[in-house]
């Protein structure tokens, strides 16, 4: 009979575990401190990127399936339902044409500059995180298509979050919802700004450091003002939903709802805002033309009087 050897299980369990808790510690200290894991984390998001096409796969069927075995009855109204939301997007559009020719107008009268068209393009959801204290997902455009660390995006309703992992074909999106994702903005009514955070749900998000005397309202519009440089200015972001006065606290606890349809959206818009450079290096060439243009109309005013006492000291002197 040979000799069983005498470590015949191995190591025992609590070093591999323990061997494990070192490994996964130096791994995060390694992720905090160097910037050369992101390039690590990208290649393997990219080794990921089929597995989860492959995941999304079942979804897509399953659309498919249930469009194709839904009677006629429900194609029917849904149709009727899109028609009626092409005509009032129609009345919309016209109106906005209306306006945006107007709007260009009153610039041009002022001589203020035009806005930027936004280029972008679009994406769609592959997965989303399932951790519940976590609101993340995945879409399916990576660096190959443009995409970077930072930037925003919408859906059809309003703004959606902004993008925090780039690998090669896919990125990973910090959601609106989530508790560390925050953003400044401004009430559309006023123009009032402040702070909009996450509130770790997708149904609200928190208002934060409102002054208890500010004049905001249930109701009231919250888009996004551009101060920060990231999301440009304009774009719907939460709407008011509570407004609560607590008597001798300086701040008001307000609470909105989020525009975009965080849980329901699967495609979504990536824009390409200009850098922060060339908009302040425009915004200062602007500001620089309507100085010179003041000062010029400033210097004609002031000349002028004297060009007339001149006019009427050579007419008296022609006088005999």
């Amino acid at each position: 009979m040979p000799i069983k050897p005498l470590f015949s299980h191995g190591p025992l369990p609590g070093y591999r575990l323990f061997f494990c808790v070192l490994a996964a510690s130096a791994l995060m200290f390694v992720d905090q401190h160097f910037t050369r894991m992101e390039k690590v984390r990208a290649q393997m998001s990219m080794v990921v990127a089929p597995i989860q096409w492959v995941v999304s796969v079942p979804s897509d069927l399953l659309n498919w399936g249930s469009l194709a075995l839904s009677d006629q009855q429900a194609l029917v109204d849904e149709n009727r339902r899109l028609r009626e939301q092409i005509l009032t997007l129609s009345h919309r559009g016209q109106r906005m044409a209306n306006l945006t020719a107007e709007n260009s107008e009153l610039r041009d009268l002022l001589k203020a500059a035009k806005r930027r068209d936004i280029p972008y393009i679009t994406a769609e959801l592959l997965s989303l995180d399932n951790d519940p204290f976590s609101h993340q997902m995945v879409i399916n455009r990576g660096h190959r298509n443009g995409t970077y660390v930072g930037q925003p995006v919408i859906d059809a309703s309003g703004l959606v979050g902004q993008i925090t992992a780039v690998s090669a074909y896919s990125s990973r999106v910090l959601l609106l919802a989530d508790a560390s994702h925050a953003l400044p903005v401004q009430l559309n009514r006023n123009g009032l700004r402040f702070i909009v955070q996450g509130a770790g749900r997708y149904s609200s998000v928190n208002v934060m450091h409102v002054p208890d005397t500010a004049d905001i309202r249930e109701g009231d519009l919250l888009t996004t003002s551009g101060l920060a440089g990231r999301f440009p200015p304009g774009y719907p972001v939460a709407r008011v939903t509570e407004v609560f006065h607590d008597p001798g606290q300086p701040f008001a606890r307000v609470t909105a709802e989020p525009m975009a349809q965080l849980q329901r959206s699967r495609h979504f818009l990536l824009l390409f805002p200009p850098p922060r450079e060339e908009v302040e290096e425009h915004a200062w060439d602007e500001s620089l033309d309507i100085s010179a243009e003041a000062l010029r109309s400033s210097l004609q005013l002031s000349t002028s009087p004297n060009n007339a006492l001149r006019d009427s000291n050579a007419s008296s002197q022609e006088v005999p």
